[in-house]
């Protein structure tokens, strides 16, 4: 089995290796609609970027959406979000709290690991400290630092009792947590990874391809398909002609322009994710030149981002206000939306002395646009008196390159949780601190909003900090993007939720016609 890539696929499909058509052979591809009841049996085969040889299965280092989206189908979260990014119980029954949001007592649906093994409070138990271990830098160990592993318990098998250092009324919003998986107790080795999740590992090859079996005795319902099977294509254009050459069944991630361009077209389907993508570019403000805070002004105000969302997303989006979570539960829509101001903008970078100052935008194929958008992005803050040079840098490596180096960058997320975005990428403690963005008022902030029982005032301190971000935040948020996902007509059960939510990319649901 290989991967998919561009080469593959020049010209037409048929110059298809043999060994490619012989790791994606089986399973309908194409055919009419699929009914409205779901059909069992069949390969689905998915197409999704990858990480490369690096990847793995362990699901408290998920990152990448590929990654997100197998975690889920091996694994389980004590919770998820629903589409509105409410919290959905999932291995947890239900939770509740004492009076003073400090101790939360959840109890566990009655689930089994794929060896037979029942999901116990131990594993949950041994699974937060895994991920909260100050030695590993696992994405959620800041956001299950509220935790004090040493005071929770397991009550009994089923029941799990949480300490907490503070209160903390969005204690819910942890157990749906991005990568907050439970694994069995003890698991290290995931090389052939044991979980309770709706599909069973059958075999791995690090950035090209994973073959997932139905659980017939999962907790929630066997899945549709018989089989799963994951495979990897950096490019939109080599996920899509796999889709349209019979290879695969589903293409992760298309753009508005490619969805334009096959309307109509009898071979392929999209499904539009709505509100699934915050698009943005960050800076870096630790360093400079976007230590100055004139300087990130002027981007703020030299940015056009009708042009991005017309451009880039092809109208499928709205502007961004350079904040995240526009819809979402405690979003400031009170702050006004910015609007372009090219001769501000132009006095600004006068201002900070940066006129004619050579700055690197890092972008790459990672992600659909990205290049697209440095280069509409470069070309308006050239017009502010800068001068921009895009580095377009390796798409297997780019998410661990941008984090540390560099000093502006492409940069995207889907759907969490307000609260969830402070916590983890934004906090002077966060892992995935991509702005370095490090103030000890705005930490405060967050721990006295998170210990207010009272929602009301819980908005009004997040309305604080979101007015903080806006006015000297390293994130230019330009844009909220519906995700596109294309299907072969023979797939049914794909529906809209957005990106990092419980039915994205949930492929138990998913059934060929």
């Amino acid at each position: 089995m290989r991967s998919l890539n561009r080469r593959a696929f020049l010209g037409t499909t048929a110059g298809l290796s043999a060994a490619l058509l012989a790791g994606c052979g089986a399973g309908p591809a194409t055919g009419t609609a699929a009914a409205g009841r779901p059909r069992g049996g069949g390969r689905l085969r998915v197409a999704f970027a990858g990480g490369g040889a690096q990847e793995t299965l362990d699901p408290h280092l998920s990152n990448l959406f590929v990654e997100a989206s197998r975690s889920k189908a091996l694994f389980d979260k004590l919770a998820d979000y629903g589409p509105d990014l409410s919290v959905q119980p999932r291995l947890a029954e239900r939770w509740e709290s004492d009076a003073a949001l400090t101790t939360w007592r959840v109890t566990l649906r009655q689930a089994a690991f794929h060896d037979g093994r029942p999901v116990r409070a131990a594993d949950v138990l041994y699974s937060y400290a895994r991920i909260g271990d100050p030695a590993r830098a696992f994405r959620a160990r800041t956001t299950l630092a509220v935790i004090d592993l040493a005071r929770s318990r397991a009550v009994d098998d089923r029941t799990v009792e949480f300490a907490l250092r503070q209160p903390f009324a969005e204690f819910p919003n942890v157990l749906a947590a991005f990568g907050v998986f439970i694994v069995p107790e003890g698991a290290e080795d995931f090389t052939r990874p044991v979980g309770s999740g709706p599909f069973v590992f059958g075999s791995f090859e690090p950035g090209r391809s994973l073959l997932l079996r139905r659980n017939a005795d999962y907790w929630e319902g066997a899945p549709h398909v018989d089989e799963l099977q994951y495979l990897i294509a950096n490019e939109e254009s080599a996920r899509v002609n796999a889709l349209l050459g019979g290879q695969v069944d589903y293409a992760h991630d298309i753009t508005a322009t490619t969805a334009r361009a096959y309307r109509g077209n009898d071979r392929l389907a999209v499904t539009r994710l709505t509100n699934s993508g915050m698009q943005a570019f960050a800076m870096k403000l630790d360093r400079p030149p976007f230590d100055d805070r004139d300087l990130r002004e002027a981007m703020f105000l030299l940015a056009d981002r009708e042009q991005l969302v017309d451009t880039v997303l092809g109208g499928a989006g709205q502007p961004g206000n350079d904040l995240f979570g526009r819809g979402y539960q405690y979003y400031a829509e009170e702050i006004p939306q910015r609007a372009r101001d090219l001769d501000r903008a132009e006095w600004l970078v006068r201002k900070a002395g940066a006129k004619g100052l050579r700055i690197r935008l890092d972008t790459s194929a990672a992600a659909g646009g990205f290049v697209e958008s440095a280069s509409v992005f470069a070309d308006q803050m050239r017009q502010a008196g800068l001068d921009v040079r895009v580095a377009v840098g390796d798409k297997d490596t780019y998410w661990k390159d941008v984090l540390d180096r560099g000093s502006l960058c492409c940069f995207r997320s889907g759907a969490m949780p307000i609260e969830s975005h402070f916590s983890q990428r934004l906090l002077s403690t966060s892992t995935t601190n991509i702005t370095k963005w490090k103030r000890p008022e705005f930490d405060a902030l967050y721990t006295r909003a998170v210990s207010l029982a009272d929602e009301k005032a819980r908005r009004e301190v997040y309305a604080e900090m979101q007015r903080m971000q806006h006015a000297e935040g390293g994130y230019l948020v330009w844009g909220f993007a519906d995700w596109l996902v294309a299907t072969a007509p023979g797939v049914g059960g794909v529906v809209d939720a957005p990106a990092n939510t419980l039915d994205w990319a949930r492929f138990d649901k998913v059934w060929l016609a």
